[in-house]
């Protein structure tokens, strides 16, 4: 099994429990989902997220094609850290850390994935072509809606003195 990774982290400026109360609110998912995939979470959900706790929904990701996906939270560290482990759903295997550490100006948001298909034979060309370039641009759609709520934290500078940009690492 190939397994692929993704990684980004962004800065919210704001204080730890304000950024952990949002993130840590299951309801608060399809606020920082894209519009287009159609995100409904299917089952009751709890104001906070808490460990063992399985949600389900549905979801939109390719051409307009509705997915069922259950996702239970496996780990819970507040406010430092949550995981999410797909149960069910388009993935062999999903999991996705999410974690918060105070920093100067705010707090830094880190989202480290690992994912593998169930089709192993077409692991590299349907990433390349479709999976990765989508869950790029999920990520992105989410750190500017995160900057359209929180607002834009003053990015640290580089020794050339420029901004940094945001992190997105393959």
């Amino acid at each position: 099994m190939k397994l692929f990774r993704f990684e980004t982290a962004q800065i919210i400026p704001a204080p730890l429990d304000v950024v952990w109360d949002f993130f840590s609110s299951p309801v608060n998912l399809k606020l920082i989902t894209p519009p287009y995939m159609g995100f409904d979470i299917l089952t009751p959900v709890p104001d906070k997220m808490e460990a063992g706790l399985i949600i389900a929904y549905i979801v939109r990701p390719l051409w307009n094609i509705p997915m069922h996906w259950v996702t239970e939270i496996t780990h819970v560290d507040p406010p430092r850290f949550f995981v999410d482990e797909q149960r069910f759903g388009p993935y062999r295997f999903w999991h996705h850390r999410h974690t918060f550490t105070p920093v100067e100006g705010g707090v830094l948001m880190h989202d480290l994935v690992y994912y593998a298909f169930k089709q192993p034979f077409i692991n590299g060309l349907i990433n390349k072509y479709i999976v990765r370039p989508r869950i790029e641009e999920i990520f992105e759609f989410r750190r500017r809606k995160i900057i359209e709520l929180f607002g834009e934290a003053p990015q640290p500078l580089t020794a050339s003195g420029a901004p940094t940009s945001p992190s997105t690492k393959p």
